[in-house]
């Protein structure tokens, strides 16, 4: 009777700590992502650019052509099924390899590839989509930057695509892609609850001295620093 109890004991003390630490998760990402760091800009539309989202995943949507890069001398139209040459943007996004390959939607997510996502034990891809046109609505935002602030995106999505050793991208050949115009690309980096897809378009986003959340591993609080209608504070 001892022993049983003592089991009882601890299996509610470790209940208790998954949940105070599920609790805590939700709170300090709530908390920091309120934080808005580099909050003014300088009020500039050299160039323009997008984030997009399905609900869960944030996305990075440039023009396939600007002065600075064009963005499919390495992401190959001939990567996707359509190899359609007419689009005019691209959308990138960086995340878990086993989620993006491996899970259609949330009813099929298997504990393997959750607790290898979730800590760490699996390894990364880069999703990217041709797109023709911009619709702006509550899923895609329009964000205007500066060069130097374009450049360092540039800088940081191509250092997050693992290259061969002729410094080439490198395609994922699958089947498992979302329908005709899009292509995955092995990436560098570790994903997991601390470090998220968000977390990755996050941290490009500090890099290159744009509004950002001190941290969030949710797409809620990058698109509350970019909410329809908001208006920078201005530095002249």
């Amino acid at each position: 009777m001892r022993y049983i109890k003592k089991l009882i004991r601890i299996i509610l003390i470790t209940l208790i700590t998954f949940l105070f630490s599920i609790a805590f998760y939700f709170i300090a990402a709530r908390g920091l992502s309120s934080i808005t760091v580099n909050k003014e800009q300088k009020n500039t539309k050299d160039m323009t650019m997008y984030i997009s989202t399905n609900g869960m995943h944030t996305d990075y949507v440039f023009p396939i052509e600007s002065d600075l890069i064009n963005w499919s001398d390495e992401i190959k139209f001939t990567d996707t099924k359509s190899q359609r040459e007419d689009y005019k943007y691209v959308a990138i996004g960086w995340g878990d390899k086993g989620f993006f390959l491996d899970v259609e939607d949330w009813d099929s997510v298997k504990p393997n590839i959750a607790l290898n996502a979730a800590f760490g034990l699996g390894t990364t891809a880069i999703h990217t989509t041709f797109i023709h046109d911009i619709k702006i609505d509550e899923s895609i935002r329009e964000i205007s930057i500066t060069k130097e602030q374009y450049k360092a995106l540039i800088d940081y999505v191509n250092a997050s695509f693992k290259r061969d050793t002729n410094g080439q991208i490198i395609n994922i050949s699958t089947d498992k892609v979302y329908g005709m115009n899009d292509s995955f690309y092995e990436a560098t980096g570790s994903y997991s609850f601390l470090h998220t897809c968000n977390s990755w378009a996050n941290t490009g986003f500090k890099k290159a001295k744009m509004r950002a959340c001190l941290w969030t591993p949710f797409q809620e609080g990058i698109f509350r620093k970019y909410e329809m209608g908001y208006i920078p504070e201005p530095v002249f």
